[in-house]
């Protein structure tokens, strides 16, 4: 026995998968937005009236019903008017055949007299019919008119809202995480349930700045409180080695230990920097980012002259205008630059520092890109965050103290702008500082 063949899947049984699949990827794309807040209250609002006026329209329509029933077998005499209005005997009134009621008595209504109960119906058909009409045109009407006031009260009623979340999106907005906290919100009113809301809201603003501010006076108490004993041992290590009498171990144990010394005052000096960078910038003075790139360049060039390292700094400087500190302003591109020199190739290495008028109007780039080791993406985020380093630099005595990308950020959102880095496909970075531009 043979088996027998599979069958190959055609060209449209290949497609209907992919058709599902698209359909359910731009599924999530077609989903309608949901109803704000204020547009649900509306509806509510809007449905309760409606279904209390159907309500009251329905008891309405059932208490006039009962009143226009009469008792069955009940029939009333008529008696005719003549045309010049006298009264005609009640054997005067005739009714045709086909306009007696159905409902008269087995013989048929007494002789010269005929009841009214078939224009008592007709009456009461009529009178019901205009009432369901007229109640239901009504009830419309009066019905968009609540719905239009129940949208007017909804949105007066979520004004305070309103307020509390432009406060929370200023805040949430704001360039770095406690930047933003001295706002508050302030709410004016009586004591309800949303004014309580914000006073809550308004105490929370105010614990975490006053703790986001005993951080900052914290580090710039202890890291000035530190930097005294620093100078005291760098002066007495300073008179140990150049003492007469020193031995050699003497002069080299102290070399060592001027260097550790060193090495501890540029990692207090960074803590300064950064705790003062992290504060509200108030002085706005205008500075160009041109002069301050070819002046850091000059000075790159002078250390790298003293030192055994060729990395060749290469500057673009276009006319990029900003306000802030310039002594910020200045050490954001100097931490830049020194760290592509230092996380460099041993030779024939270079760091390419460039300015200019950014792609969003009203702003300014600074670019710091350098050859170097790769560094994964993944990597990038750890390389702003304080005391953090990448491969040997954590073991190893490297010249930093690991806060100079902290510093720059810091630095680039205490004046409203941001910084971001990229990695180079042959090693290195590319790190972008935008910042606003001077008006």
């Amino acid at each position: 026995m043979t088996a027998a063949p599979t069958p190959t899947p055609t060209a449209s049984a290949t497609a209907i998968p992919s058709a599902v699949a698209a359909a359910a990827a731009s599924a999530p794309a077609r989903r309608r937005r949901p109803l704000s807040l204020r547009a649900r209250l509306t509806l509510v609002y809007g449905g309760l009236f409606m279904l209390a006026g159907v309500l009251l329209l329905g008891l309405t329509y059932v208490l006039v019903s009962q009143q226009f029933d009469s008792p069955p077998g009940d029939s009333k005499m008529i008696s005719g008017v003549a045309p010049d209005g006298r009264p005609l005997p009640p054997e005067a009134v005739t009714l045709n055949e086909g306009d007696r009621p159905r409902d008269d008595p087995p013989g048929g209504a007494p002789p010269g007299a005929v009841t009214n109960q078939h224009y008592a119906e007709q009456a009461q058909n009529d009178v019901m019919g205009s009432l369901l009409t007229q109640g239901a045109i009504a009830l419309g009407v009066v019905g968009a008119i609540s719905g239009a006031l129940g949208w007017l009260i909804a949105g007066r009623v979520l004004q305070p809202l309103h307020r509390v979340t432009e406060t929370a999106r200023r805040i949430a907005d704001a360039p770095a995480a406690d930047r933003g906290l001295h706002e508050r919100i302030a709410l004016p009113g009586p004591a309800d349930e949303v004014k309580v809301l914000a006073d809550t809201f308004d105490v929370m603003l105010a614990r975490l700045d006053h703790a986001f501010d005993g951080q900052r006076r914290f580090i710039a108490n202890a890291s000035h409180e530190l930097r005294t004993p620093l100078s005291l041992n760098k002066a007495l290590l300073e008179v140990a080695v150049r003492g007469a009498e020193a031995s050699v171990e003497v002069r080299q144990l102290g070399t060592t230990l001027l260097d550790i010394n060193a090495r501890h005052e540029r990692l207090i000096d960074g803590l300064l920097l950064l705790a003062r960078s992290e504060a509200e910038v108030l002085e706005q003075a205008y500075v160009d980012l041109a002069d301050v790139v070819e002046h850091v360049a000059d000075l790159a060039d002078a250390a790298d002259s003293e030192s055994a390292a060729e990395v060749k700094v290469v500057t673009a400087a276009d006319e990029a205008p900003t306000t802030g500190n310039p002594v910020l302003l200045e050490r954001l591109v100097q931490n830049l630059v020194e760290n592509g020199v230092r996380h460099n190739t041993p030779n024939g290495g270079w760091v390419r520092v460039a300015c200019g008028p950014g792609d969003v109007p009203g702003t300014v780039v600074l670019e710091v890109s350098n050859t170097g080791p790769v560094v994964a993406p993944y990597d990038i985020p750890t390389l702003f965050e304080p005391f953090r380093r990448l491969g040997a630099d954590r073991l190893s005595a490297a010249p930093g103290a690991g806060l100079g990308l902290s510093i720059v950020r810091a630095v680039a959102r205490a004046h409203g702008g941001d910084v971001r880095a990229e990695p180079r496909e042959s090693g290195g970075l590319v790190v972008t500082v935008t910042l606003p531009a001077a008006v």
